[in-house]
Order: structure tokens, then C-alpha cells, then sequence
């Protein structure tokens, strides 16, 4: 992808080309990471500050979107190669950090052993010391460039985006949802809100991304994947469809096979969504793209309603 603002996206290559995404901010011969995907994509992160001209030592931050794995698994291993970097975490991530027992505990749980070595590499903590909590409002300065850290809970309670009045865009995580380029159309970017488990929390969400449109974005850098523009249209988008998704969930919710009703019924909107933008794909290749995304929205969906009734 083209360099602005002296912006670098950085393909993780977790799971699959232009999935995953990390960012090389570049300032006066100084940079700073946010996110940073898996201990597997660590010598892809250093490779890239190689070839933006800067050295391990010229790495100031590496700032946290949220600790999930996929944006957060490799920090305990890139921070040991950056010997003056700082991590900058929400204050809900930095105990994950700094111990990450429990985080691979869950997610081992859920994937296995074989598959957390095989997509996650070995997790290992960040000294404490190096640990920086970003409250909300929370400002780093990058060489003079400050980058500003907020709240936004909806997808994770754990979750900031970073502004960076530079390039005027966000940096952000998954609160803005996901838009991969085998969706774009004809109108430009397709997206759609990432649901997965286990904080989801759809009126969370929508206020944190009204928050965000509040700047006046030029761009949002995405995760998953990499800068769109027309923030404004496809902050309309999301907000349709995270309202179209809880309705999806409530209707199926007490069902038997609640989990396989709920997976088509997202399966079904998301096609039915692309066919209004006018994108041509077929069901088929929509499942090829989305499968792991409708799933996770679809256990996260089930984690959202059991927890609301509750």
C-alpha cells in the first residue's frame, strides 16, 4: 500500500494475505507500532521498520488497540526487540499484558494447543515497567506528532482508537468494524461490525462510533483491512447493521439450533447487503471471505444474549 503521512500497513499474514493488519506511524526518524498481530509477525514488524530507514532502537511506542490476540499476541515478543519502546494499553488490557496467563488460558481453551501454536507462536509478557496505561484521553507524542488515545468499549470494554490529527484518521482496532477488499464495489469500501466474543455490546458500540465520526475522519485504518475513506458512509452502514444483527439474534434466540439459524441469518444479511451495494460476489465466495468473521459474530452475538439475560 502507498505511504501517507508517513503511515505503513504492515500485513501480519494471521491466517490469510490482507486479513490482519499492524501500522508503522514514521515521524523525523522516530516510529511507533499500533498493534502488532501475532509472535509469528513479529520479523514482518521489524522488517518494515528496516525499510522505512529506522533501527529497533528508533521504535518509541508500541500502542495497543485491545489485547486480543490478533492485534495484541506478539507484544511480549516484539517489546524484547525494541530495546526504548514503551507499550501504551488500555487500563483494562495492561494486567493481560503483563501477565497474559489468563489470555492464553481462554484462548486455548477455545482453539487447542496445535492451533495456538500454529496461528499464535509463543505469548510472553511485557515488564511492567514498560507498561504504559492509557486512560481515556491519554497522549503520546511521537517525535512532536501527538497520537490520542480514547475509550471506545462496543466491541471489547478493553478497547481504545488512536487519532492522529496528522493524517487526520483513526487508528481503529475493530470498533469500526471490518472491510476487506475482495468486498469492495462499485460505491467504494463494504463493511460490517465485528461482534466477537465476549463483550460485545451494541449500544456501546454505536456511541463509540458516533465518537469517532465526531473528528471528521479523512480516513479510518482498519485491522481488518488497512485504510478506507467515506467514513461517513460506512459509519451509516454500521450502525444499520449492528441494529439488523441484534434484531437477527433476538429472533433467534430459545431456538434448538439457535447457533446454525443465527450463523445463515448473518450469512443472509451480509449477501443481501453487498447485492444492494452492488457488489457481484456470490454467496460462496462471501462465505469464503466472511466464514471465520460470521462465526465469531455468531458466538459473540450468543455471548451478548445470554449475558443480557442475565
Amino acid at each position: 500500500m502507498a505511504v501517507e503521512h508517513g503511515i505503513h500497513t504492515i500485513d501480519t499474514a494471521f491466517q490469510r494475505d490482507h486479513f490482519d493488519a499492524a501500522y508503522l506511524v514514521v515521524q523525523d526518524g522516530r516510529g511507533a507500532f499500533i498493534d502488532c498481530g501475532t509472535t509469528l509477525a513479529v520479523p514482518r514488524m521489524l522488517e518494515c521498520a528496516a525499510q522505512a530507514g529506522l533501527q529497533p532502537a528508533d521504535i518509541d511506542w508500541l500502542i495497543l488497540t485491545h489485547v486480543h490476540l490478533d492485534h495484541a499476541g506478539g507484544a511480549g515478543a516484539l517489546m524484547q526487540q525494541l530495546p526504548d519502546a514503551r507499550l501504551v494499553v488500555h487500563p483494562r488490557g495492561a494486567p493481560h499484558m503483563i501477565d497474559p496467563e489468563r489470555l492464553v488460558a481462554g484462548a486455548t481453551a477455545v482453539y487447542g494447543e496445535q492451533e495456538m501454536a500454529r496461528s499464535y507462536g509463543q505469548i510472553v509478557p511485557v515488564p511492567a515497567e514498560r507498561v504504559v496505561v492509557a486512560e481515556d484521553g491519554h497522549r503520546v507524542s511521537l517525535a512532536g506528532r501527538e497520537l490520542l488515545c480514547i475509550d471506545t468499549p462496543g466491541h471489547a470494554r478493553h478497547h481504545n482508537c488512536i487519532w492522529d490529527e496528522t493524517s487526520r484518521s483513526w487508528f481503529t482496532g475493530d470498533t469500526f468494524g471490518l472491510s476487506y477488499r475482495e468486498l469492495d464495489g462499485p460505491h467504494g469500501s463494504f463493511i460490517i461490525p465485528t461482534s466477537s466474543p465476549v463483550q460485545f455490546d451494541p449500544e456501546a458500540l454505536h456511541a463509540s462510533i458516533d465518537r469517532l465520526m465526531q473528528n471528521a475522519p479523512d480516513g479510518m485504518y482498519l485491522t481488518h483491512y488497512g485504510r478506507v475513506g467515506d467514513a461517513a458512509r460506512l459509519a451509516a452502514q454500521l450502525h444499520e447493521q449492528i441494529d439488523a444483527m441484534v434484531l437477527i439474534a433476538r429472533r433467534c434466540d430459545g431456538l434448538p439450533d439457535r447457533h446454525t439459524v443465527l450463523s445463515e441469518a448473518l450469512t443472509a444479511l451480509y449477501v443481501a447487503q453487498l447485492r444492494k451495494a452492488g457488489n457481484p460476489l456470490d454467496e460462496l465466495m462471501v462465505r469464503r471471505v466472511l466464514g471465520m468473521d460470521i462465526e465469531l459474530n455468531t458466538q459473540g452475538l450468543e455471548c451478548w444474549l445470554d449475558r443480557d439475560r442475565r
